[in-house]
């Protein structure tokens, strides 16, 4: 390298050190980097998992793969410049899956109807949070139904799984009942499983792509999925755009079915899920301030709702900040650097779209199911004891999958705590906000 090189790599660094305040928060480009990797890979299994569960609503297949690759690049990104975390922001796989299974499913709508819900959502968030009312929301809405709607999420993702892969199947008697555990796809499900739980319980970086790269493998040896016979199976020259999904949204039907339960869940979701992973990956980063809050929240929860917004206009469900940001902290993450870096490979991604193609729901389905027990671990900060809030959180959990819909569950855990509480003179736990939600829910199930 001669002296000049030398010198420019050294002003590149001085410019991405006093953008990002590499040296303030004690990290360098070189950590930055491999923790943008590092976050790569702990979180691309989304590019198997989220298409596959959006194609469910007739979502073309291909064309969902390069959206969600294209939104997760453009949020995860500008997350990084504008708020400078090190987070990632993608497509979110309990609202992918209130996306299919319920919006496009149970409601019987189209898909670009869905995408219509999702805008306005992310429309109504990005307003909220420059206003500054979501802060007044969040608030107002008690721990108990903050918890109890991530692990009702977590139960109603890993259902799916478990009836993706026919573990789980209808019956006219008993409603659902077991699968043929005879069925070679079954089976090989439960060995992926198995293994991806292995992985995970050693702690192996990247144990969910493994785990699904393994059950991929193995599928294609069975005949349950294609193998690759020419490169253009795995590899494009030409990166893919999703022609058959921008700009397809339909905002006016959207507004006309089920208006308010729709939005709302929605929104809701999204902000807790943002708001409870952005304060923990924060905090693991030691990126809070004296009182343990996080000083740019609110440009950060900006970030994810100008996403959720794009990412309509390109094809995809709500999109979120993941947990898994978590593993590029662990190796050293602290800025928005490690984001941009994260946001570059999956643009790189985009070349190898056809490879997610290949993804059976064999091997989609132990993601769901392992991202359910994840989830569910949250159930031990609910206090039990207490039943005016057992039974709130209860029915938020249990309705969820039995209704096959986040928004079911949402409206019997809002309504149940506010009218249990006034029935046992506990009128004074319950915040002006939850009284607005409750009312707007039951006149929901009354019209």
């Amino acid at each position: 390298m001669s002296s000049m090189d030398y010198e420019r790599g050294n002003q590149a660094n001085g410019c991405l050190d006093r953008f990002f305040k590499l040296t303030k928060h004690g990290t360098s480009v070189k950590t930055e980097i491999f923790a943008g990797i590092t976050m790569f890979i702990a979180s691309v299994y989304i590019l198997a998992v989220i298409p596959n569960l959006l194609s469910v609503s007739g979502m073309p297949h291909g064309s969902a793969v390069a959206a969600v690759i294209l939104t997760t690049a453009f949020a995860t990104m500008l997350i990084g410049f504008v708020a400078n975390v090190p987070v990632i922001v993608a497509p979110g796989l309990g609202l992918s899956a209130f996306f299919s299974y319920t919006i496009c499913g149970a409601m019987g709508l189209s898909w670009q109807t869905a995408l219509g819900a999702v805008f306005i959502s992310g429309t109504v968030f990005v307003i909220l949070t420059v206003t500054k009312v979501l802060n007044k929301i969040v608030d107002g809405i008690p721990q108990v139904l903050k918890t109890s709607i991530g692990v009702g999420i977590g139960l109603f993702v890993a259902f799916i799984g478990f009836k993706n892969a026919h573990i789980i199947i209808s019956d006219n008697a008993t409603f659902v009942t077991l699968g043929n555990m005879k069925d070679p796809a079954v089976l090989l499900t439960l060995l992926g499983l198995f293994i991806t739980s292995i992985l995970l319980a050693k702690q192996v970086k990247g144990g969910l792509l493994i785990g699904m790269a393994f059950t991929t493998i193995l599928a294609m040896v069975l005949g349950l999925t294609k193998v690759p016979i020419s490169s253009s199976d795995i590899f494009n020259l030409v990166p893919p755009f999703p022609v058959d999904t921008f700009g397809q949204l339909d905002v006016m039907s959207a507004i006309g079915y089920g208006f308010f339960s729709i939005i709302f869940s929605i929104t809701i979701v999204d902000m807790f899920d943002n708001i409870g992973t952005l304060i923990g990956v924060t905090r693991k980063a030691n990126l809070v301030n004296e009182e343990g809050k996080f000083e740019g929240l609110n440009r950060a929860l900006l970030c994810t709702s100008i996403g959720a917004a794009a990412g309509a206009v390109v094809g995809t469900s709500t999109v979120t900040s993941y947990i898994e940001s978590a593993a590029a902290v662990a190796d050293g993450g602290r800025t928005g650097l490690t984001a941009v870096v994260t946001g570059l490979l999956y643009l790189v991604s985009l070349f190898f779209a056809p490879l997610f193609l290949l993804v059976p729901v064999q091997a989609t389905a132990p993601v769901l199911i392992t991202i359910g027990v994840f989830m569910m671990s949250e159930v031990t900060h609910i206090d039990f004891t207490n039943f005016t809030e057992a039974l709130p959180a209860f029915l938020t959990i249990l309705l969820m999958p039995l209704t096959f819909s986040i928004a079911q569950g949402l409206s019997f855990g809002f309504i149940s705590y506010t009218l249990i509480k006034l029935a046992t003179g506990r009128h004074h736990e319950i915040h002006p906000i939850m009284y607005i939600m409750t009312v707007a829910f039951i006149i929901h199930f009354a019209i």
